[in-house]
């Protein structure tokens, strides 16, 4: 004879299994917010460089990127990393690094960032 009745709902172990999933997004969400955070003020300061012009040479970019990583608390990027190109009359400034954090044991999450502006010169 088979019973009419049905399980209803979640096992204690389902739920276990669950929550266990959540509070690994949640680690990973807390361990990688922080470098995204680096990553957009790397982001608007190179954009507000696009905005400005001037530049007679890369010496001056990097001083004011060196200015505005330290009022802005960057850590992750230092100025000598931004490559400098000359391109006709503009100068192309990119940055690209790699972030690694570690999450637990020997697991760890690689990030990969990359932006690339435009500047004009003189």
């Amino acid at each position: 004879m088979h019973s009419r009745t049905h399980q209803r709902g979640m096992t204690a172990i389902g739920w276990l299994l669950v929550l266990a999933m959540i509070g690994f997004f949640v680690l990973l969400a807390l361990r990688m917010v922080p470098a995204y955070l680096d990553y957009y003020k790397v982001v608007s300061t190179l954009e507000g460089l696009e905005a400005e012009s001037g530049f007679s040479n890369p010496r001056e970019i990097r001083k004011l990127l060196e200015r505005r990583f330290e009022i802005s608390f960057v850590t992750t990027i230092t100025p000598a990393d931004v490559v400098i190109k000359p391109v006709g009359n503009t100068y192309t400034v990119s940055a690209a690094y790699d972030h690694t954090e570690h999450v637990f044991g020997n697991v760890y999450v690689v990030m990969d960032f990359e932006k690339e502006v435009t500047v004009n010169r003189y």
